[in-house]
């Protein structure tokens, strides 16, 4: 008998364990060529080149040309006692400490 014939008598279930057999090991001989590639490019390679193919110089050269951008300095007004009491009035303990931090933070 040939051995296509043979595998056309077995039963499905035993058809489908040797497909998936098959396709694991190809999977694994693909995978093993392909890493064994990589690497070989990866030591072929030098420093040199991957900046080239990079452009890194021309890319530094156009980040100096791009406008700076520079943040605007926001004045906050000094707000009076008085009014102070007013608002902590109407806050609890916990809200009244995080707005005195956010106002450490913004006159530092």
């Amino acid at each position: 008998m040939n051995l296509l014939e043979k595998l056309r008598n077995l039963p499905e279930k035993k058809r489908k364990i040797i497909l998936e057999i098959v396709v694991i090991f190809v999977g694994i001989l693909l995978s093993v060529f392909y890493i064994k590639n990589i690497q070989e490019k990866l030591k072929n390679l030098s420093s040199e080149e991957i900046k080239e193919q990079l452009r890194i110089p021309e890319f530094q050269e156009k980040l100096k040309e791009l406008p700076k951008i520079e943040m605007p300095e926001i004045e906050i007004p000094e707000i009076p006692e008085e009014e102070w009491e007013k608002i902590k009035e109407g806050l609890s303990e916990e809200e009244i400490k995080e707005l005195e931090e956010m106002l450490k933070k913004t006159q530092e």
